[in-house]
């Protein structure tokens, strides 16, 4: 077994925890982009908004086992 196909099982791993904790992750994305708003009082809020949302978007097509890849550039 080389390092390609263990990596493969971890992202296989990974996603399937995803998949089952999507619910717990959205809340930890929404905590996160709660605390990071309150640090910079709000004066990114627009920008934080949009990353959690490409964040959770990201999150709901992985954990479905459509494409997810990485979330867009915002």
């Amino acid at each position: 077994m080389g390092f390609a196909d263990t990596l493969k099982g971890l992202i296989g791993k990974g996603k399937n925890a995803a998949a089952q904790n999507s619910d717990k992750i959205d809340k930890a994305v929404d905590k996160a982009g709660d605390m990071i708003d309150k640090k910079t009082q709000g004066k990114y809020a627009d920008k934080i908004d949009k990353v959690q949302d490409a964040a959770k978007k990201a999150n709901r097509n992985n954990g479905n086992g459509q494409a997810g890849g990485r979330p867009p550039v915002v």
